[in-house]
């Protein structure tokens, strides 16, 4: 499985080190949720702990289509504004191997890449993609003619590929959060608890409270015609597995088709 995120918020990227959460447009960050548990149906030392609230919800990308940005002032750029972090040496590879097959009228920057580099390490010596003229290097501008947004989801859609085979774990992955917990039970027996969940602010640690804007939160954002676990299934397979994301799915679609009214529905949500 693809290690936990890496994704890193800098505070010197972010404006003013404010909230940019204005009134009624992103929900309060602790609301209720309703969670559910079961076995991992391909490793008995596995638990699965997954947010249905966040699964069932309405939530969709918005990218180019009402997105504001993380930065202020770069809303065509969503979330690619810092560049994305490598989950490791592998994920670097990967992206490698697809980045090779980019060219002129697929990468904006192609030619600046292949001269200059598109990787950097940060401040703590963490590998990611390099930033160029103030966001991600594969992020395509507006108006390019090969398309705007990332070259590398770009490069998926064309070759008939999921966006997850061509782009950084963290990029794919986003907004679904997985992470993992060794818990001992109360006759000594050790269970790995991976959670599945909604990638909110916090997940970017403490400076995504100064994003200027988020979208898991944001009412905006909510309002597909179907829910995450179903728009999400080919990310949530790789992330769960095959059986894991079945038995998930079944969960989910139990949870919709009660009769009783949805008990912790997203506060995004129109229905809510």
């Amino acid at each position: 499985m693809v290690k936990t995120n890496k994704a890193k918020a800098d505070k010197s990227q972010n404006v003013g080190g404010k909230k940019r959460r204005a009134a009624g447009e992103e929900v309060d960050l602790d609301h209720a949720r309703a969670w559910v548990e079961f076995p991992d149906p391909a490793d008995d030392e596995q638990i699965f702990r997954c947010d249905l609230t966040w699964l069932t919800s309405r939530w969709n990308c918005i990218f180019g289509q009402g997105c504001q940005g993380i930065q202020a002032g770069q809303a065509s750029d969503g979330c690619c504004t810092l560049g994305a972090h490598f989950s490791d040496e592998d994920d670097e590879r990967r992206v490698a191997g697809h980045a090779a097959r980019l060219t002129p009228q697929t990468w904006q920057f192609h030619d600046v890449a292949m001269e200059s580099g598109w990787t950097e390490t940060d401040e703590d010596g963490e590998r990611k993609t390099r930033r160029y003229e103030g966001a991600c290097i594969f992020n395509n501008r507006p108006g390019f003619p090969g398309g705007a947004g990332c070259a590398l989801h770009i490069l998926a859609l064309r070759e008939e590929r999921e966006p997850l085979e061509t782009k950084p774990d963290v990029c794919w992955q986003l907004p679904v959060r997985r992470t993992y917990e060794w818990v001992e039970r109360p006759d000594g027996e050790q269970k790995l608890y991976v959670s599945i969940g909604e990638y909110d602010r916090r997940g970017w640690g403490s400076g995504g409270h100064d994003l200027h804007w988020w979208c898991t939160g944001a009412t905006a954002a909510h309002g597909a015609g179907e829910p995450v676990y179903v728009s999400y299934r080919p990310e949530l397979t790789e992330l769960m597995g095959k059986e894991g994301y079945d038995r998930l799915a079944e969960l989910c679609e139990q949870r919709l088709a009660s009769q009783l009214p949805l008990l912790a529905p997203h506060p995004a949500d129109p229905a809510a």
